[in-house]
């Protein structure tokens, strides 16, 4: 059988592009010998940078490059001249299956959204009940008869950036064979927040009863929140926001011992790293973007009083997150913390 050429039409953010990696995987095991290309949003390309699936990250900036009519019909002849035979098309829009098509792709498979039907060769039919965003990518490729293997998500790092870490950590004091817990407590929306007073509190117990070191960590945006907790604490921890990128904070994940986070991107980068994580939940739902796959995670959601996912941005109490209590997450601690240096 001649190899096939394979183009994955991706996802715009960061989050589901990580959920989309196994299903990169099923496609590479079930099609060994192909050429396989990811498109991509630029904003994502450090997702799948060194993932040794893809031959080829492609990269569709349609705020940029692409914006035009003239910069869509050149990536449209870049995708001919490819000479794909098969797109997957994972992202729900009408424009990407388009330039599918466009494109000449013979095998166009996706899901019928966007009264994009026609355009389609293969119309998946999609779920009738809301599934984990890992499950509904591999829902396409168990249309096409592809055999799931394994449902975790990858992300993919080289030693230069696990050096980074070291180099920040060493700076701070911290040694390799300290005992390091990573609180991200950022989020993209308010609401999905555990109260910084209670980060605070959780870092100075895992300091006193474990000799833990504590590192909080995040975007530059939530430099102002790691300064709020950094100053509730009793015990000083290291500040890393704003101060890696994602292979850089795919590192120090994989570097820690435990890894506590609200629903956010560097909860699903812990997981992907195999680490110890918990992951905090209140106005959304663990079920559809929770921890999934393989790996050591614990979730913890107290959220049976109102509707998920709830976008009520003006709720004053925010009482989903709130009613998660630092003791909870702390018993949870205790549990998965590993002995070291005689700390327990």
């Amino acid at each position: 059988m001649t190899p096939k050429r394979i183009l994955i039409i991706n996802v715009n953010w960061i989050g589901d592009v990580l959920f989309s990696t196994p299903f990169i995987r099923t496609v590479r095991e079930a099609y060994p010998d192909s050429y396989i290309a990811c498109l991509l949003h630029p904003r994502c390309r450090e997702m799948l940078e060194l993932n040794p699936r893809l031959n080829e990250i492609i990269i569709y900036d349609e705020e940029g490059a692409h914006r035009s009519l003239r910069g869509k019909a050149a990536l449209v002849k870049s995708l001919r001249d490819k000479k794909f035979d098969t797109a997957f098309i994972l992202h729900r829009s009408f424009t990407k299956a388009l330039i599918a098509a466009l494109a000449g792709i013979k095998e166009r498979i996706g899901y019928p959204t966007k009264n994009r039907a026609f355009l389609l060769t293969n119309a998946v039919e999609e779920p009738t009940e809301e599934v984990h965003k890992v499950e509904y990518f591999l829902d396409i490729a168990r249309s096409c008869g592809l055999k799931i293997s394994d449902r975790s998500y990858e992300f993919f790092i080289k030693d230069a950036d696990r050096d980074f870490i070291k180099g920040i950590l060493s700076s701070e004091g911290v040694t390799e064979k300290e005992l390091l817990v990573v609180l991200c407590p950022g989020g993209n929306w308010d609401p999905k927040r555990w109260p910084k007073e209670n980060f605070a509190k959780l870092g100075d117990l895992l300091v006193e009863r474990f000799g833990a070191r504590i590192v909080i960590s995040g975007a530059k945006k939530d430099s102002g929140l790691a300064e709020d907790i950094r100053n509730i604490m009793k015990a000083k921890p290291v500040v890393t926001c704003g101060k890696t990128n994602l292979k850089q904070l795919g590192a120090l994940l994989e570097r820690a011992d435990l890894v506590v986070a609200n629903d956010t991107g560097p909860m699903h980068l812990a997981v992907a790293m195999r680490t110890r994580t918990i992951a905090l939940f209140g106005p959304t739902s663990p079920h559809i973007t929770g921890p999934y796959g393989k790996g050591d995670y614990k979730v913890i959601f107290k959220n049976d009083k109102c509707d998920v996912p709830c976008y009520d941005f003006s709720c004053a109490d925010n009482r989903c997150m709130a009613d998660i209590k630092v003791e909870d997450v702390f018993k949870e601690a205790e549990g998965m913390l590993p002995k070291k240096n005689g700390n327990r």
